[in-house]
């Protein structure tokens, strides 16, 4: 027999508080928190983040709680340190089209500056150009232009006045309108009745001079107009020419302020002048008004158009000292890319330059933005948008929806801006291959795979690696730090995540909170024991374990329960024929427990073959399926110098209402069949788990610790009488990682861990009896007293039972 029985050392990986070369986390602080175990996910990361050329984003792949956020975004902040800082991002008032917005890089810092620049011209224009208007020689200039019209004027009008007296008219002013009366004889205005009552012939000589004299006022005023043309030109120049100064020393000044070569130079400059010349072009709102009504219009007009020479920042990088990274944990359309707010007025959605906003994909120009792939697929319209900002480059700010806005929208379309971003998306291994698969458009743009490893393998440097971590994760929560032995218990709790004593888990989240839990648990203790030291021991970090486990294991503790009040039958001593506990393992997500569960087979002559209950009833998946097939097939290989077997035989799990799955228990199966057909009782007391190949190895098998715990609690629940263990694959000895109180009970030799390579292994554990492997079966059958023998005469005694069940039926009669 090779069975193996193991030891307390094989059970549960030791690690020396020596080994780690600290007494305390306190002295790891200034040291930097390095990748532990991710060697592989950093380079790839510092060759995505390195790389200049488009369509090397990231695509950042692992599991929850691996460090693939916070290891990239401190790897994002490392890089954008040695990045110069983008430029700004202003919007401008499109003068030639102001729905279309203009678009104008500055160098860092000069957004802001031009924006107060342009502020302080508005405010110097308020003051300056009224009081330019109102100058002493700008009166006298303009007074002398008025007065060369005025003359020219009176003497056109006095020729006119004269024209019109001499056919009997007076004429006067009247609102900026030529009025014209008839005279009576008597020197009076006639009335209109007193005119229609004059003779015939004397309307007829009125109605003609009325004619002639309208045509002289026609003459009049365009000989007039011109003149009035002429002087208006005269002073809307004047007015330009007194205010042109100003406007030049101002825009100057601003020129000379911006000093530093900006891309969009050009831009700026054509911006500057066409506020001058559409200043210019407006001078009369800067001039009072008398008249209040018409003074409080020519105020509002003012402010309009002094609005347009805002300037609206939508990037200020002043207070960057490397390139922007910014991670969105809220992806949606506007804060992605950009909104455009409006504002109702009168039944009408009324925007303009100043109104918009930039999402993060603009304020992240030059730098990293971090995403995760779940919070972009929430949104159709989000992710359709980034498809083509990945194919342009080119970011266009729009609002969506105002088409079915309830009311009319003012449409404003801005300039679209080049935005070169590094984006690291994250995302699962499923959601990583399925966007390979469903958009290949999509994926081509993260040519930088970043895979974080879900275990790996643990050697003295991820040990040191993961004490740097927990003495920064002392430091960030504000937490005591723990001492090397309780760094120890954490390592020992890392590798039984990952079930391997020759691998640690990656998930630092889980370490994170258990350093949380166990400072708080020594936190408790200092405050009730006087003097008590500040460091986390181990003892702290077990009763933190202890205490989860309370949180969590009420599911397990019932079917334990139910298992010790008998409702859930069973048996940990004695021997059965065709029945065996198997183990199994229940992840209910945030709490993993092993249980046993009675397998039993019947078997009897017949040609049904192996029948899987669960599988007739669909409570069986695939992968169960699959390793009874297999068991099957290995059972036929063991007696295949007696094939075909005449054999009917069923296997079921006790007990079983939720369905199986998995192969684990493919092994305590084929020893319930072999059982069952040779009629040797098995031992109860020791449960088996363990997959099959079709050889006859046995295969490891997951959830090994578990298992092994779920059952010693049975045992010990029933009481342990020295007999009770567990049967386990041997290649399943390296993931051994048990809780305490079993390798004490193993060390007191109240309970017991077997290993085994091979099927016989476990057959002559269970049974007392030699197996019958190996044989030559050409040279005969197996011993006749192993279990491989018995179960031989059994299926000889089935296939004789058929054949005389055969001859004892009638002949069956045929039809020529």
């Amino acid at each position: 027999m090779t069975v193996t029985l193991l030891s307390r050392e094989q059970l549960h990986l030791h690690i020396t508080t020596d080994s780690l070369g600290f007494a305390d986390t306190s002295e790891l602080l200034h040291k930097t928190l390095p990748w532990v175990g991710q060697e592989r996910a950093e380079q790839a990361a510092h060759f995505g983040l390195g790389m200049e050329q488009p369509d090397y984003n990231l695509f950042v792949l692992g599991e929850v709680g691996s460090g693939r956020s916070s290891l990239l975004l401190q790897s994002m902040q490392a890089v954008a340190a040695t990045r110069p800082v983008p430029p700004d991002l202003c919007y401008l008032h499109n003068f030639d089209a102001p729905e279309h917005p203009r678009a104008l890089r500055m160098p860092p810092g000069q957004g802001r500056q031009l924006r107060q620049l342009m502020a302080a011209l508005t405010r110097t224009v308020q003051t300056e150009i009224p009081l330019r208007l109102s100058s002493a020689d700008f009166k006298a200039e303009s007074a002398r232009i008025q007065n060369a019209y005025k003359v020219e004027e009176a003497k056109s009008y006095a020729d006119l006045d004269a024209y019109a007296e001499a056919r009997h008219f007076t004429l006067f002013r009247e609102s900026g309108h030529l009025v014209f009366t008839l005279i009576g004889d008597k020197g009076r205005a006639l009335t209109e009745s007193e005119a229609r009552s004059l003779p015939k012939d004397k309307r007829t000589e009125i109605d003609q001079a009325e004619q002639e004299l309208r045509a002289e006022i026609a003459r009049f005023l365009e000989k007039t107009r011109p003149l009035e043309r002429v002087m208006n030109e005269a002073l809307a120049a004047l007015r330009r020419q007194s205010v042109k100064p100003v406007l030049d020393r101002e825009l100057q000044d601003i020129r000379v302020s911006l000093k530093k070569q900006i891309k969009d130079s050009v831009k700026l400059g054509t911006y500057l002048d066409q506020v001058s010349h559409d200043i210019l072009e407006h001078l009369e709102l800067f001039t009072p008004i008398d008249e209040e009504e018409a003074e409080l219009e020519r105020r509002e007009a003012l402010l309009q158009l002094l609005a347009r020479y805002a300037v609206n920042v939508l990037v200020d990088n002043a207070a960057l000292t490397g390139a922007p990274v910014i991670v969105e944990q809220n992806p949606v359309f506007r804060a992605m890319f950009g909104s455009i707010e409006y504002q109702a007025e009168e039944d009408v959605l009324m925007t303009d330059f100043s109104r918009i906003r930039a999402g993060i994909l603009l304020r992240a120009h030059g730098g990293f933005l971090m995403l995760h792939l779940r919070d972009l697929l929430a949104d159709e319209l989000v992710w359709e948008k980034l498809r083509r900002y990945l194919r342009s480059g080119r970011v266009q700010i729009e609002e969506p929806g105002t088409a079915m806005a309830p009311m009319a929208a003012m449409s404003l379309e801005p300039e679209a801006v080049d935005a070169e971003v590094k984006i690291v998306l994250i995302g699962s291994v499923e959601q990583y291959y399925a966007l390979q698969e469903g958009d290949p458009e999509f994926a081509r743009r993260f040519r930088t795979k970043v895979d974080f490893a879900e275990s790996f393998f643990a050697s003295d440097d991820t040990r040191t690696g993961t004490a740097i971590f927990v003495a920064h994760t002392c430091r960030k929560l504000g937490l005591p730090h723990f001492s090397s032995a309780a760094v120890v218990r954490l390592l020992q709790d890392a590798h039984r995540q990952a079930d391997d004593q020759t691998r640690q888990s990656a998930n630092f989240a889980r370490i994170e909170t258990l350093v949380a839990e166990a400072a708080a648990v020594r936190r408790a203790r200092a405050g009730a024991t006087l003097g008590a030291s500040l460091i986390v021991q181990a003892s702290d970090v077990e009763d933190a374990l202890t205490a989860r486990r309370l949180r969590h294991d009420y599911p397990e503790q019932r079917l334990q329960e139910s298992i010790a009040e008998g409702d859930h039958l069973i048996s940990t001593q004695g021997t059965r024929v065709g029945q065996i506990n198997g183990l199994t393992q229940i992840d209910l997500g945030d709490w993993r427990f092993g249980l046993p569960v009675r397998i039993s087979a019947h078997t009897h002559a017949g040609l049904g073959g192996l029948l899987n209950i669960e599988r007739e009833v669909d409570m069986s998946g695939p992968i169960h399926d699959k390793g009874v097939l297999i068991l099957h097939s290995h059972l036929t290989k063991l007696f295949a110098h007696i094939a075909p077997l005449a054999l009917s035989a069923s296997i079921v799990f006790e007990q079983e209402y939720h369905g199986v799955e998995g192969d684990s228990a493919s092994c305590a199966e084929l020893f319930s069949v072999l059982s069952a057909l040779s009629g040797l009782p098995l031992r109860q007391g020791i449960a088996v788990t363990g997959a099959l190949n079709q050889h006859g190895d046995v295969l490891p098998v997951g959830g090994i610790n578990e298992k092994i715990e779920g059952w010693f609690r049975v045992c010990e629940s029933t009481g342990l009488d020295g007999q009770q263990g567990v049967l386990i694959p041997e290649r399943n000895r390296r993931h051994l990682m048990l809780d305490a109180i079993v390798l004490d009970a193993v060390d007191q030799g109240l309970f017991h861990i077997h290993t085994a390579t091979d099927i016989r292994d476990g057959l002559e554990l269970l049974t007392g009896k030699a197996s019958g492997l190996p044989c030559d079966l050409l040279q005969g059958g197996y011993a006749q007293d192993s279990v491989l023998g018995l179960a031989e005469q059994a299926l000889l005694a089935y296939r004789r039972a058929c054949r005389q069940v055969n001859l004892a039926r009638p002949p069956r009669r045929t039809r020529n």
